[in-house]
């Protein structure tokens, strides 16, 4: 994995909730979940259908987010358009 020129904007690894905060608020599902390393907002993942968590770099331009899943130990950047270890 490379690295990306946002990794200095990691303020926090822990998500504020446990599912897609937007999901959970109407009531529907997703696949996979994403965590913003920036504000620790969680949304779902662009195989969902509602895209929550690269909505959520488009309406606040916090370019890092890492995956929320278990055993999964990447991160990417919205903006770099690449792949890192957030660890």
């Amino acid at each position: 994995m490379s690295s990306c020129d946002h990794i200095n904007q990691i303020v926090t690894r822990t998500p504020n909730s446990e599912g897609c905060e937007e999901c959970t608020k109407i009531g529907d599902t997703w696949v996979h979940l994403r965590t913003c390393l920036v504000c620790g907002h969680v949304g779902c993942c662009d195989s969902s259908k509602n895209k929550h968590a690269t909505r959520h770099f488009m309406q606040t331009q916090h370019p890092i987010m890492a995956s929320k899943e278990p055993g999964e130990t990447w991160g990417w950047c919205y903006v770099d358009q690449k792949l890192f270890d957030p660890i």
